[in-house]
């Protein structure tokens, strides 16, 4: 595989990964959750930068039903950026217990451009996946998978993590899904660490997240996730270490806009 497309694999491989830490069998509860949060981040391959992600958080108090969005924009940087863009945007909705009921991206990578609907449906137990060209205006993947009534999407379960409180030496099992799979997987929390990024230095739990190896993802991985171990509890850094031939890439918390 070459240089370029092994960067997008792990760009996208890393952002889809983010929030799959993510449910618990009681579901925590989102007072604990900032009502705005904007976060900046760096991101790292092979020590280049490869990209820049900017993840809003915010409470959505005049929808028909009051819940949260969380809408991350990606886009590649640098060398990668000219060799291979990637110009992605992705928009998460949950109901106010932080379960989904839908997502939505819009990915620019290369020259392909596509889109790609997940709804939840927690009282028929069912998620619908449609995956459409927009360059040939064609609908290239739809399909229904089962799952529980409660499920997080892959960048909403990122927010429900942060409400709980899994201390070093603990797991637990979750519920993932991501509009195509819908599985059990392991998540650990193994040990506290300094970290150093872009924004600061902070002290942090790291927790690993089992879903490569067949689990929600067929491929050779594995999955790290630092937060801040405090209240807060701050997504500072996360990493994904996938085969060889793509390698390892880390993503570091740049900046925190005051809203």
């Amino acid at each position: 595989m070459s240089p370029v497309p092994c960067v997008t694999l792990a760009l996208m491989s890393a952002l889809r990964m983010l929030p799959l830490l993510l449910w618990a069998p009681v579901v925590a509860a989102p007072g604990t959750l900032p009502p705005r949060e904007v976060l900046q981040f760096t991101l790292e391959w092979r020590l280049v930068t490869a990209g820049k992600a900017h993840l809003v958080w915010s409470a959505t108090p005049h929808h028909s039903a009051p819940g949260w969005q969380a809408d991350l924009h990606l886009e590649s940087a640098g060398l990668v950026s000219k060799l291979f863009k990637v110009n992605n945007d992705y928009v998460s909705n949950l109901e106010s217990d932080l379960c989904s009921s839908g997502s939505y991206l819009k990915a620019e990578e290369g020259s392909r451009r596509k889109e790609t609907r997940v709804t939840y449906n927690r009282e028929a137990r069912k998620a619908e996946y449609q995956e459409k060209d927009l360059d040939k205006n064609t609908v290239v993947n739809a399909h229904e998978i089962d799952i529980p009534p409660c499920v997080h999407d892959v960048l909403g379960g990122l927010y429900v993590l942060r409400t709980l409180n899994l201390q070093p030496g603990k797991s637990t099992q979750v519920a993932v899904s991501d509009g195509k799979r819908s599985v059990m997987a392991r998540v650990e929390a193994q040990q506290r660490e300094e970290i150093r990024t872009p924004a600061g230095v902070f002290k942090t739990i790291r927790y690993e997240a089992f879903l490569f190896n067949d689990v929600l993802y067929r491929r050779y991985g594995r999955l790290y996730v630092w937060l801040s171990d405090d209240e807060r509890k701050l997504p500072v850094q996360i990493r994904v270490r996938l085969q060889f031939a793509i390698g390892t890439i880390t993503l570091q918390l740049e900046k925190e806009e005051k809203t």
